[in-house]
């Protein structure tokens, strides 16, 4: 019994010398960063570099002790699974702070972002635990061939069962890390919504449509889907079209200035690009023009259309330029008695 208490009190002391040492080598390297990431790091290394020396020191002194090998085994196998009991805990508080960190680092970790931290967080500790209980199993003898069998097996049948989940939570994370479009954007969707982007989540997008009717999407539908996006490109810009018709034999180049000068004048618009006039082909009845105007917002598209045709339509009634549309003559060839 004295061997075991000088083993355990000289595993004690070594522990404390080795975690000083290491710990002070690593602060020394630190105190040359700025962030003060890595001093946390250290202090999260503190306790399982201690815990791990003692213990071993502890199986030691067990193993010196005058007492039968099945008690001297399963304490063995205990201290040791404390060990790693302590390093997957600990090991989840690790990376916890790394993700943290690694989610500031946007330029440089695309992929991991503030809203898909908990999806690697997730993932990391199943791994950790996977990891964990494959140690704990071989420490007690345990062959772990049956459980991964068997863990196989299960897992296929909530992937079957979990499908849909499953597909929207990684098209969501595939969402986020290729960012295709971003909160406050307006797209488009193939059904022919449109709507200011309000959130982009896990699972589900979220689109608030022009009437104030919120859209949720599931990821996966996104994933597969064409998505326009009117915020995206070069810059937030948007190019308006407004089309205009006037009859044949009306004069062209007064047309065109007269648009021209409306494009240049008009509120919302910007003034690069510059407005520019079109004259786009002839119609059944018309002569085709469109004005090419430009707007800083896309949510400025009704407003902007709507101040525009109503601008056209009362400058063409004063210029007495024609708008053509859609008649028919009706012709009586005999008058019933």
């Amino acid at each position: 019994m004295l061997r075991f208490i000088i083993i355990a009190s000289l595993g004690y002391i070594v522990g404390k010398i080795i975690q000083f040492v290491i710990i002070r080598s690593a602060t020394q390297v630190t105190k040359r960063t700025r962030t003060k990431v890595d001093d946390e790091l250290i202090e999260l290394l503190k306790r399982p570099i201690f815990i791990t020396v003692f213990t071993f020191f502890l199986i030691i002194a067990t193993k010196s002790l005058d007492i039968s090998e099945g008690f001297k085994s399963t304490t063995v196998r205990i201290l040791l699974t404390l060990i790693v009991w302590v390093w997957m805990t600990h090991g989840f508080k690790i990376l916890s702070l790394l993700l943290k960190v690694l989610s500031d680092l946007r330029n440089k970790f695309k992929m991991i972002q503030r809203k898909t931290v908990p999806l690697f967080d997730l993932i990391g500790k199943i791994a950790l635990v996977a990891a964990g209980s494959y140690f704990i199993l071989l420490i007690w003898g345990i062959d772990p061939t049956a459980w991964l069998a068997s863990a196989g097996v299960i897992g296929i049948a909530v992937g079957f069962a979990a499908k849909d989940t499953l597909s929207n939570l990684f098209s969501g994370f595939f969402i986020i890390a290729d960012t295709p479009y971003k909160v406050g954007d307006f797209v488009i969707l193939d059904s022919g919504e449109r709507g200011m982007v309000t959130n982009v989540g896990i699972r589900s997008t979220r689109i608030l449509t022009r009437d104030d009717v919120e859209i949720t999407v599931p990821n996966a539908v996104i994933g597969n889907a064409k998505i326009k996006n009117e915020s995206g490109g070069r810059w937030e810009k948007k190019r308006l079209r407004i089309k205009v018709g006037v009859a044949y034999g009306t004069d062209l180049d007064k047309v065109c200035t007269i648009l021209q000068n409306i494009g240049d004048t008009a509120d919302n618009i910007c003034k690069t690009p510059n407005p520019r006039v079109r004259m786009r082909g002839f119609g059944a009845s018309s002569i085709d023009f469109e004005l090419l105007v430009w707007i800083d917002e896309p949510v400025l598209k009704g407003r902007v259309t709507h101040s525009l045709l109503m601008t056209v339509y009362k400058r063409f009634t004063q210029e007495n330029i024609e708008i053509p549309y859609n008649k028919q003559d009706v012709y009586i060839k005999e008058m019933p008695n």
